[in-house]
């Protein structure tokens, strides 16, 4: 195809990020993107004029994420109005008594995990076994890890709750859109996926179905579930496989329900469909005022509803609601968006955890084995894993790696 400077393989958010530092930098840099789209698990669909935030939606840990002043420096709306994550609207299936105990189970939970750490690392075990709440926080981790808590180390859960603050915003116009729009301008190959790196000579050959892309370096921004899937053939890099092994990505996936009427609903209500069970979903009622119910899936619940589909995740979606605000409401709700990321090509999942025992990884993720190719993604992170703003940072530090 051509010569350049720089190829980063990826156009989530990390990718973008390393393009921007690239360009600004004056690199002759090229950003190759395997699917039709920029933004990766960012992504941002215009429904009935709607912008809807498939995955991420959040601009977590606001004080120190950058795309925030990126919005703002863009011309897009930071909506500051914070989750209410905590809070059940109207005590719905849920007491007041009940949360609080949920929410004490929790603070022991983390208690454990930090005083008493089991030595096998996995969070599971710092669980009460007879614990009353265990399914809550089943539920719990799979909206924060994407997994079930049998799945995640509990080094690695630590270093991210250690790491995050509660302050969460929301970019009005969307978060996919927003990383998209930071990409404007720049040298993008769209639908042009990534199927070989060939380091044998000088330059890096970088197969493609398009032809042979020749670069003096190369920036990979992949899911670890693709690396590991060894998509993109690397000889040499067989500590960069296993680490992706190690921090496979979970399953987090979204749907959005249209919602005839419900002037009397509060803008950003939120509700958990069953505290009970770990198979359940996340609502929030009007975001940001809007006519829709935005359910969120995460960890077991999140299998559950693929293996399903969107019509029966649905199903299950208006069933939880309608058990908790009547049955009324199934002439309300209709399914006009979803998200499966664990069967989306190029993606295959939510976003990373560190198995048991293995959270190292992510350091060793970033560590070059060739000083011309360099890692970068959620999953690099340290301690802003599943996160865009940590996508960013890294893709940002590895830009930087090759320009010093």
């Amino acid at each position: 195809m051509s010569e350049w400077d720089i190829v980063v393989i990826g156009g989530g958010a990390a990718g973008v990020a390393a393009m921007r530092t690239l360009a600004d930098a004056g690199k002759k840099a090229l950003l190759v993107e395997a699917s039709d789209r920029l933004g990766g698990r960012a992504c941002t669909l215009h429904v009935s004029g709607m912008p809807l935030d498939m995955g991420a939606g959040w601009l977590h840990s606001a004080q120190h994420n950058p795309w925030v002043e990126i919005a703002e420096k863009s011309g897009f709306t930071v909506d500051r109005t914070l989750p209410r994550w905590r809070e059940q609207w109207h005590e719905l299936g849920f007491s007041k008594a009940e949360q609080q105990a949920a929410r004490n189970a929790y603070i022991a939970f983390d208690q454990r995990m930090r005083t008493s750490p089991p030595a096998n690392d996995r969070a599971s075990h710092a669980l009460d076994p007879d614990g009353e709440w265990n399914a809550y926080l089943e539920a719990l981790s799979g909206f924060i890890n994407s997994c079930g808590n049998s799945e995640v180390s509990v080094a690695d859960y630590l270093a991210y709750e250690d790491a995050a603050t509660e302050t969460d915003w929301r970019c009005e116009q969307g978060y996919g859109a927003l990383i998209s729009r930071h990409a404007a301008g720049l040298p993008v190959a769209l639908a042009t996926p990534v199927t070989a790196i060939d380091r044998s000579n000088k330059h890096l050959r970088i197969e493609t179905p398009h032809g042979t892309i020749t670069a003096g370096q190369a920036i990979v921004t992949v899911s670890t579930n693709v690396l590991a899937s060894d998509a993109i053939a690397m000889r040499g890099m067989d500590d960069i496989y296993h680490a992706a092994v190690c921090l496979p990505l979970g399953v987090a996936d979204k749907l959005f329900l249209a919602l005839d009427g419900g002037e009397d609903i509060d803008a950003d209500a939120h509700l958990l469909g069953d505290p009970r069970n770990a198979i359940t979903a996340a609502y929030t009622l009007r975001p940001f005022g809007r006519p829709v119910v935005e359910c969120l899936f995460g960890g077991e619940g999140a299998r559950e509803m693929e293996a399903r589909g969107l019509d029966g995740a649905a199903d299950f979606a208006i069933e939880e609601l309608c058990g908790l605000l009547g049955s009324q409401w199934r002439k309300r709700l209709r399914l006009i968006a979803g998200s499966a990321w664990g069967r989306t090509d190029y993606i295959l999942g939510g976003y990373s955890h560190a198995l048991p025992g293995r959270a190292a990884e992510r350091k060793k993720l970033a560590t070059p084995i060739d000083e011309r190719i360099r890692f970068a993604g959620e999953a690099v992170s340290e301690a802003e894993f599943s996160t865009a703003h940590g996508a960013y940072k890294t893709g940002v530090a590895a830009a930087q790696a090759l320009i010093s």
